[in-house]
């Protein structure tokens, strides 16, 4: 996988902006929400689904990606990078219109939202959604693995969200390097000032990840989803499972990507750095008394 400043071309340059363009459009798939194969699911599956708290949450989300990463295609000069942030900003509403298919076919607890006014200053708004994707991606890559394995829902229905999850490693990847490229536009380029700059957003992506999550629980009006549908795919789940499933498979979805484009590294380094800890601390706690 390659990081920060190892690309293959120079960060930056018109070939690097080339490069991530040219590899986003030529990535893209063509599907309407609608016209996918929805399996029909019988009561228990049904019931599981239905009990996730977050659905409204994630259809407004959604929406709102696209009007953000639309709105701000419209404000660049670059015709190769309005083309394909525009794309991005039609696969986000796609997305929603997903959700919204999925909600009304199965019966889902969940009601359209006013989208807010959009924040004046459109660019911010674009990186702070971009690095909140990177984040959201990078853990529901993880939680999309042990709900699968553990069938949580039919297969049927994880392929369809499997196009999800190639479109988001598709976003992230043009996100960082385009990112990147901007950065050094702007003589921000120095290796440390990306560093801090993807702290800080990312350290406003979680305060934001916290507050999705208690909306979440306020409108399942305190149902436990944990104790009920979720332990169906929680059994023998431990923190350091979860950690070692997320770094994989975010290097999974990433290894499938144009060798020469920059990955997320930031994320990908803090988990190494935490399971390397973990392991540490289990080789150190004593073995358990034999059992008498």
């Amino acid at each position: 996988m390659r990081g920060d400043g190892d690309t293959a071309v120079a960060i930056g340059s018109e070939a690097h902006k080339a490069l991530f363009c040219r590899h986003f459009h030529a990535t893209y798939q063509d599907y309407v929400p609608a016209e996918l194969p929805w399996p029909e699911l019988d009561e228990a599956a049904l019931e599981r689904l239905r009990a996730v708290p977050f659905w409204q949450e994630v259809w407004h989300t959604e929406r709102r990606a696209g009007a953000i990463v639309r709105a701000f295609a419209e404000t660049v000069s670059d015709a190769a990078l309005r083309e394909a942030i525009d794309l991005q900003g039609f696969e986000e509403a796609r997305h929603a219109e997903l959700i919204r298919v999925m909600i009304a076919r199965y019966g889902i607890d969940a009601v359209e939202q006013p989208l807010e006014t959009l924040p004046s200053d459109i660019e911010t708004a674009f990186k702070d959604f971009g690095f909140g994707e990177c984040m959201d991606s990078f853990l529901g890559f993880g939680v999309f693995k042990i709900a699968r394995e553990a069938g949580f829902l039919p297969e049927q229905m994880f392929e369809i969200f499997e196009r999800l999850m190639y479109e988001e490693t598709r976003h992230i990847v043009f996100f960082i390097n385009w990112m990147a490229w901007r950065q050094v536009q702007q003589g921000k380029g120095a290796a440390w000032r990306r560093g801090a700059a993807s702290l800080r957003f990312y350290t406003r992506a979680l305060r934001r990840m916290v507050g999705t999550a208690r909306r979440g629980a306020k409108a399942n009006d305190g149902h436990d989803f944990a104790a009920t549908q979720a332990s169906v795919f929680l059994d023998g789940f431990t923190f350091r499972r979860f950690l070692e499933d997320c770094y994989a498979e975010n290097a999974r979805r990433m290894s499938i990507m144009d060798e020469g484009l920059l990955r997320p590294v930031f994320l990908p380094r803090l988990a190494d750095a935490a399971l390397a800890s973990l392991r540490l601390w289990s080789s150190r706690r004593p073995a358990a008394a034999p059992a008498r």
